[in-house]
């Protein structure tokens, strides 16, 4: 969600007695602390800023009772939200916050409002807020301090369903309003922990589905009653078997739902759940992957479903009354399909789509007639039809074990080995996808830079056993199979196995951090964005309200033994084994990953005499969401991988 950027956007000219033929240079934006970075030359953001103008759309809501959609934008720094009301139509814009505001839902009925959350400055304290469409009024819905998670309609469309951290700072309790009478906003039901969500309303408004989720792979599924706010369990939480359940929606007659969830299986199935007996009944059991999200159509007759098959989406139509499954349509663009969403009238589909040629745009698809209709035709300021499609790699790991990656060739035009940056996804329950790559494009493009994004054990999208591999005391295994990656590069002929990067963010910048200090002989530099240097400092200083599910995946530090492994693995325990220059990148405002992980390796590479640049923003969180700021990183990071990778 990019915009256009001006060639000298942000540049000091250099225009100081003394220093007139000096080559002007980009300065960082006012919020951006920099250390050890050196000065950035224009011709650098000429280059290089190209690949950051782009746009890509993200699918909102469908108006209830006109052919228009809501989306997500960027025309300016952040993404905000537009209007689209015809099938490549113009993008009018509703919200202009500093901040970024990405989903929103219409008012049911008429959709003469629209309820959306935003934070300020990256701090995930999210606010929900009405806009009255007639008005362009804006009001605040909540107390403006708690974190609120929007969520469902009910069915009437006079309520939403919602939860917040307002009474204890990190349970999330469930709360309902009708947003056009914020007094009549009220705590429904008190809840411990911060893993709830309610995912749906029943067809009499009577009950709402509500799910806890204690770690990747346990959760539970609650009715609550939605006058009284008594809950009554609708899974056993005396199964032998930890199951995960995902997203649910109650079936048009109310006697039961519809759920994604791994019972008795390795991948989440497609299921429905009586209501009356609790009997699950599996729907996609002939396909060997994860469904990943789906929509009940508002006529209770079909159901959109997608599932990750190697990291490439697969949109199905099912027929509830028939139990049929429908396959791809033939259409569709190859890629990665985020939200679908039924239009209220009528068979017709809205998706979002993204992949290596395109930054991600909005589509209709009538299911009946198989008319597909694109929506947004993002612009980029390079041409994306030649840019290199993902391959996919699988190697062998220290234990035997297959893992798997998406490698991207650098042009033929480059000559000889070519260096590799090998990016870690976060998580670490994620998984690395054939995505539009935005400006890393400069590094295949420009640089002749391969890059190869691994799905490390503890990765989604290959079953659960796999996902649960990392847990713990099984740490290490993760920095074991990027070691092993290293070993492949080394037997791949267009490949320089003598100049390798590793970057990530979030668990990924703790894995760049992991694989800098473990296997610092056999890389040259490394770029860790909001990464953990400690995962014990780390669990004792992120936000409450998700320190329970992170205990689970990396240990609860609290257990001696678990805490002494945790230290004993620690980065910021074995300063004196990084040897290789780093940048490290972090915001303030971080609520997962405190700044202070990034400010405690930073000042120990410091006094160690390890190279290091340094950049933290002062009005960001997990990661930059600002493009000046998005830009002056992504410079930074050019100029860092060409002193250090590229010679």
């Amino acid at each position: 969600m990019k915009r256009f950027a001006l060639p000298f956007a942000g540049i000091c000219l250099g225009c100081a007695i003394g220093v007139a033929a000096q080559e002007p240079s980009v300065a960082p934006p006012e919020s951006l602390v920099v250390e050890g970075v050196p000065k950035i030359p224009a011709s650098l953001a000429e280059t290089a800023g190209r690949y950051g103008a782009y746009r890509n759309a993200g699918l909102a809501d469908w108006h209830p009772t006109e052919r228009k959609m809501l989306i997500s934008t960027r025309f300016a720094e952040t993404p905000q939200l537009h209007l689209v009301s015809v099938p490549g139509g113009e993008r009018h814009q509703l919200t202009f916050f500093t901040d970024a505001v990405r989903g929103a839902r219409f008012h049911p009925n008429g959709g003469d409002y629209i309820v959306f959350p935003k934070d300020i400055g990256g701090g995930e304290w999210y606010q929900l807020y009405r806009l009255d469409l007639a008005t362009g009024n804006i009001t605040l819905l909540t107390d403006g301090k708690s974190r609120n998670s929007l969520g469902p309609w009910s069915s009437k469309g006079d309520q939403i369903a919602y939860t917040s951290t307002r009474r204890t700072g990190k349970d999330t309790d469930l709360w309902v309003m009708n947003p056009m009478d914020p007094k009549s906003d009220h705590l429904l039901t008190q809840l411990e922990g911060g893993g709830w969500q309610p995912l749906d309303w029943s067809p009499d408004d009577k009950q709402i589905l509500l799910l806890e989720e204690l770690s990747i792979n346990e959760s539970y599924l609650w009715l609550v009653n939605a006058t009284t706010g008594g809950k009554t369990a609708l899974t056993p939480r005396d199964a032998k078997e930890k199951v995960s359940y995902g997203e649910g929606q109650f079936s048009k007659d109310g006697m039961g739902i519809f759920v994604t969830t791994d019972k008795d299986s390795e991948f989440h199935r497609l299921a429905y759940v009586s209501l009356k007996t609790k009997e699950h009944s599996y729907l996609t059991s002939k396909i060997p992957w994860d469904v990943e999200t789906f929509d009940l159509s508002h006529d209770g007759k079909r159901i959109a479903f997608v599932t990750d098959e190697n990291g490439l989406s697969v949109l199905r139509d099912f027929n509830v009354a028939t139990k049929q499954i429908l396959h791809q349509p033939k259409n569709l663009p190859s890629g990665v399909i985020g939200t679908v969403r039924w239009r209220r009238n009528g068979p017709e589909l809205a998706i979002t789509i993204t992949n290596a040629q395109g930054p991600g745009d909005v589509y209709s698809l009538d299911v009946v007639t198989g008319k597909l209709e694109r929506w947004t035709d993002s612009e980029t300021a390079v041409p994306t039809k030649d840019f290199p499609a993902a391959e996919l790699v699988k190697w062998k790991s220290f234990d035997g074990k297959m893992i798997s990656g998406f490698l991207y060739r650098p042009s033929a035009k480059f000559t000889g080995k070519r260096p590799v940056l090998v990016v870690i996804h976060g998580g670490p329950e994620g998984q690395s996808q054939p995505i539009f790559l935005g400006r890393s494009n400069y590094l295949l493009n420009e640089l002749g830079i391969a890059l190869i994004y691994p799905n490390v054990r503890g990765s989604t999208g290959y079953g659960k056993t796999f996902t649960l591999m990392d847990n713990g005391f099984q740490r290490e295994g993760t920095y074991k199979d990027i070691n092993a990656l290293f070993d492949w590069i080394a037997t791949q002929p267009e490949l320089d196995a003598s100049r390798i990067g590793v970057t990530g963010g979030s668990y990924g910048g703790h894995m760049t951090l992991a694989i800098s200090t473990f296997y610092s002989d056999r890389i040259r530099c490394s770029v860790d964005i909001v990464g953990m240097s400690n995962l014990v400092t780390f669990l004792e200083h992120t936000e409450g309200y998700r320190r329970d599910l992170r205990r689970v995946e990396y240990g609860d530090e609290r257990d001696p033994k678990m805490r002494e492994y945790l230290e004993r693995i620690a980065p910021m325990n074995n300063i004196e084994k990084i040897k290789k220059p780093m940048l490290v990148v972090a915001g303030k405002n971080d609520p997962r990953v405190p700044v202070t992980e990034s400010d405690q390796i930073v000042a120990a590479l410091k006094k160690s005499g390890t190279p290091v640049w340094y950049i933290m923003a002062k009005d960001e969180g997990h990661g930059f969401q600002k493009k000046a700021n998005q830009d002056y990183q992504f410079y930074a990071t050019v100029e860092f991988l060409q002193e250090y990778l590229l010679k």
